[in-house]
């Protein structure tokens, strides 16, 4: 017996209603709703005409929510071969000319992304959700994320958004940037640098 697939709709925006995949649960986990809607809550407006990078993106829901909700253009970075094929489809559902898609590693990605931000003298939101620490492989993937952050050029940040397991320790500063707020939802937090 095959399994149902997944889906998740787009909340709100000029795409709302379209029906997102969601990659498998052992590969990827999908932001919960109540996450979602209280990002968005808080960026509601800033992100109109913004660019917009998710990181890790899995079915890429985060970034296409921003796309739906007016950012100008959003890159989706994913390393697993699974969901960017769901993250592919996803996208054609919404505006493919403003989406941008970087498969492979993320940490080694992230360079280009800030190259093209500086060639265009721009900034972008930066949407953090790394796998969980708990899952094989992964152990030291905070660390790793929390290096990333440091490497980021303020000038191209307007806010750098993470969303963590509740109870990781996460330091006040990293790099040129400050923790701003911590939103707890169950067992996923959201925190805010600037």
């Amino acid at each position: 017996m095959k399994s149902k697939q997944v889906t998740k709709k787009i909340i709100s925006g000029k795409f709302k209603n379209k029906v997102l995949k969601l990659p498998s649960k052992t590969t990827t986990r999908t932001s919960k709703a109540i996450v979602l809607e209280s990002f968005f809550n808080t960026l509601q407006f800033d992100i109109i005409d913004a660019n917009f990078v998710e990181l890790f993106s899995g079915s890429g829901s985060i970034g296409l929510e921003a796309l739906s909700r007016g950012a100008k253009n959003v890159v989706f970075m994913e390393r697993d071969r699974d969901a960017i094929k769901i993250l592919r489809e996803n996208i054609e559902q919404t505006d493919p000319s403003a989406c941008e898609v970087l498969a492979g590693d993320t940490f080694v990605n992230i360079k280009s992304v800030v190259k093209n931000l500086q060639k265009r003298d721009e900034s972008a939101y930066f949407y953090i959700d790394p796998p969980f620490n708990i899952r094989e492989g992964m152990e030291d993937i905070y660390d790793k994320t929390i290096e990333l952050i440091a490497s980021l050029p303020k000038e191209r940040v307007e806010l750098i958004i993470i969303e963590h397991m509740t109870g990781l320790e996460i330091p006040e500063n990293i790099g040129a940037f400050s923790l701003k707020k911590s939103k707890k939802f169950g067992n996923t937090t959201l925190t805010y640098y600037m």
